[in-house]
């Protein structure tokens, strides 16, 4: 066997030698192109598979088709599938770093963080989309670095004191939010709540690109730690002795969800659900031990290109902003696990 084999054998790629880690990696990916084609095809003017293929590939015979689905749809559900696959990504890091199901960003208060940038933003100054999305980015790396200092104790944070932590400081800047919404004119708090409802709503290659750029950019630093996560997740302890710099390793690694969270949330505002679900909804469809980062990622897409559909496709023609979709089906989610006893 060649080093590089080897290398891949143990290094953080190993999902690709699991053939059922890559099989359901395939049909997600499959599963994500057929709800990519019905999304495209769906909305006021409606058009066949064949039409939306047709227009994709250049070589349709209907103008309209190609110009609607490339010009205004196309970015839409671009941006869905980086900021599903950012959001999944992130929220496997944070359940592997904290080693607990409800170690996701909507949790542990980065989302709030990342909002807090944009509210104010928004409400203070009247600033415009760039300001909004570069505020939301700074605000969620700033609540990020402000939870991994307040956890550290003896220069060790630990998983759950990093997740008490987080849910401190994310109650706390909701408060802040709130405040912020109630004291401001009326016209600017409306804009603020309908931007915290997340949307995908108008969404362009102006949101599409920077968001397929981010991912492009940030999803192999998170590969290149896999492997020093999955030992993370058998205690500090163990993954020291096995050579892991542990709290350098957290640190890199949380920036690098906080970096896929700030991504996604500055694209199309805060996203419940799909960080908390993704990951957990791979592993259990890969059963592998690994760290779910590629198939969470698949998923997260797979499940907010899904939560699309249903918002668009929502009974009486009232169309649901995808946040608030996401929402409602991370509520069930949670009644479910918690009816089944499980340990969440």
């Amino acid at each position: 066997m060649s080093a590089g084999v080897a290398l891949l054998r143990i290094g953080s790629f190993s999902w690709l030698w699991r053939p059922r880690t890559a099989l359901a990696c395939a049909a997600l990916a499959g599963i994500g192109l057929l709800l990519a084609i019905v999304l495209l095809g769906t909305g006021t003017l409606a058009f066949t598979p064949a039409e939306v293929v047709g227009a994709l590939l250049g070589g349709g015979d209907n103008p309209m088709a190609e110009r609607v689905v490339r010009g205004l749809r196309l970015p839409r559900v671009v941006t869905a599938a980086c900021v599903g696959a950012a959001l999944g990504m992130a929220g496997a890091i944070f359940q592997s770093i904290s080693r607990n199901a409800l170690g996701s960003p909507d949790i542990i208060g980065f989302t709030t963080g990342a909002a807090t940038g944009a509210i104010v933003q928004i409400i203070l100054f009247g600033a415009g989309p760039f300001a909004v999305s570069l505020a939301a980015v700074l605000s969620g790396i700033g609540t990020a670095a402000l939870v991994f200092l307040l956890a550290l104790k003896g220069r060790v944070t630990g998983g759950y004191r990093l997740v008490l932590v987080g849910i401190g400081v994310g109650a706390t800047l909701a408060g802040v939010n709130t405040v912020l919404l109630v004291a401001s004119d009326l016209d600017r708090s409306v804009s603020a709540q309908i931007w915290l409802a997340g949307s995908l709503t108008a969404r362009s290659w102006s949101h599409a690109v920077p968001a397929a750029l981010s991912l492009v950019l940030i999803a192999p630093i998170a590969l290149l730690h896999a492997r020093r996560l999955a030992l993370l997740e058998m205690g500090d302890d163990a993954a020291s002795q096995l050579g892991v710099a542990v709290e350098r390793t957290r640190l890199a690694t949380v920036m690098t969800a906080v970096g896929l969270t700030a991504m996604a949330t500055a694209a199309t505002g805060p996203i419940a659900f799909i960080a908390l679900a993704g990951p957990q909804l791979a592993r259990r469809l890969c059963r592998s031990p690994d760290v779910p980062l590629i198939s969470g990622a698949a998923m997260g897409a797979v499940l907010l290109l899904a939560a699309d559909l249903i918002s668009q496709r929502f009974p009486s023609g009232f169309n649901l902003p995808i946040g608030l979709t996401t929402g409602l089906l991370g509520g069930i989610y949670l009644l479910w696990r918690l009816t089944r006893d499980e340990k969440v």
